[in-house]
């Protein structure tokens, strides 16, 4: 029996009635996303300060080592959070899961807002640390599962990229808007100041924004139209469901995650990175590249939500997976052969237009590989996976393959590697966006 198409399917009864209303519930879906992203960034810029501070190794670099350990650490227990979480959304309802995640970044933020360092309270320091930094990575497991699946659900029929989209938009503002926070303190403040209480502003502002997210998502109306009744229950067990009876949707969807989460380590992280301390350049190139690619994400990104909804998610994913897999290596051939802050800025503003096309689809698909009663569990466990392997550890892979090949170009290599596999998955799955959602 053929899927019911858009024609066919009635009119999504959770659809919000106005504007003010459609703009609010994307708001209260993408601000706990935002707050990681935000998280991310900023302690990324601080890293020195945080290991001088947390780490009590004499030796600079090992102080730097341990305090990226300690972000890294988040990683570890993503997956955990995208099925806990993720079952609980489908059980509960996709709004407690939401206040459930952001009241666990909040608590995560503010911990590391007010942790005292190792001269205030010795060993105990880097273990708060590291404990605060578990809690948002299990935070963030569960985030995209639960709030990217509410909006495909209340989105209209027609429109559910471009909802979906703005989650991966939100992280694109609040990576800007963390790099901005941390050249700010960096430009106003001493090293000293920094040191004794400036690098604990931007997780203090962190926390500051969570009432009002708070307040966005407690007021939302998750099912407005719509009775909660009449929506099929999620099983006892959603994760046995998911993996017996959608194991080749976890598959699709894993293939889609490595592809873009590996593409967005290297182009949004890795590159400033690439081009500091392999071609020399600048120290505040890398936060000038950051912002670029933040802004490009926030930007274009709903635009890859919108062109799927008209030419369709599998067309526009295999695109613009294809065109970056042909770009990266000439892009790191040219940093190579001209190694200068103009060229890396170039190289990141192309390589970030096409990607940010490319995510713009990814909320949509992965929560459309999975009925409504496991949703939220499989588009969490597919992303959070993917995102705490190939995420990660994609530095960790990097430097790896660049010492076993001898050559810079290894961060190509891997991108490319990733995107094939990507682009096999797309080719595997059916096109769902002129179909209704359930």
């Amino acid at each position: 029996m053929n899927a019911p198409t858009l024609a066919s399917a009635p009119a999504n009864a959770s659809t919000p009635r106005s504007r003010a209303a459609r703009t609010r519930l994307v708001m209260a879906a993408a601000v706990g996303n935002a707050l990681e992203f935000y998280d991310f960034t900023v302690y990324a810029f601080f890293a020195l300060v945080i290991g001088k501070l947390f780490f009590p190794v004499h030796d600079p670099v090992g102080q730097l080592l341990l305090a990226v350990a300690s972000f890294g650490v988040g990683f570890f227990t993503r997956p955990v959070g995208g099925l806990l979480i993720g079952m609980y959304a489908d059980r509960a309802g996709r709004k407690k899961a939401m206040l459930l995640t952001l009241g666990l970044m909040a608590l995560g933020t503010a911990m590391i807002a007010v942790a005292p360092t190792f001269a205030q309270a010795g060993i105990a320091a880097p273990v708060i640390l590291v404990i605060a930094r578990l809690i948002q990575g299990f935070s963030a497991g569960g985030e995209v599962g639960a709030s990217t699946t509410l909006l495909l659900e209340q989105a209209p029929s027609n429109r559910r990229g471009l909802y979906a989209s703005w989650q991966f938009a939100s992280q694109g503002l609040s990576a800007l808007a963390g790099a901005l926070t941390g050249v700010a303190l960096t430009a106003s403040l001493s090293t000293a100041q920094l040191e004794s209480w400036g690098w604990r502003v931007p997780f203090i502002i962190g926390t500051a924004i969570v009432p009002v997210g708070w307040w966005l998502r407690r007021t939302m109306e998750e099912a407005p139209r719509e009775s909660v009744a009449a929506a099929p229950k999620a099983p006892k067990m959603p994760l046995v469901t998911v993996l017996r009876e959608h194991g080749r949707a976890v598959l699709n969807g894993l293939g889609v995650t490595i592809g873009g989460t590996s593409a967005h380590f290297i182009i949004v992280f890795y590159l400033s990175i690439y081009g500091v301390k392999t071609l020399g350049l600048p120290g505040w190139t890398a936060m000038l590249s950051g912002c670029v690619s933040g802004a490009i994400l926030f930007v274009v990104a709903p635009i890859g939500g919108y062109l799927s909804d008209r030419i369709g998610r599998n067309r526009l994913m295999q695109t613009t997976r294809i065109l970056l897999m042909l770009a990266i290596w000439p892009a790191f051939a040219l940093l190579n052969q001209s190694p200068t802050t103009g060229t890396l800025l170039a190289v990141v503003t192309v390589l970030s237009i096409v990607h940010s096309l490319n995510v713009g689809p990814t909320g949509a698909m992965l929560g459309e590989l999975f009925p409504r009663s496991v949703r939220a569990t499989g588009a969490a466990i597919v992303y959070s996976l993917g995102v705490a392997i190939f995420g990660g550890f994609a530095q960790f892979f990097v430097t790896s393959l660049i010492v076993i090949t001898k050559s810079v170009m290894a961060p190509a290599w891997y991108v490319i590697g990733c995107g094939v596999l990507s682009v096999i998955a797309v080719a595997c799955m059916r096109e769902r966006s002129q179909e209704a959602l359930d």
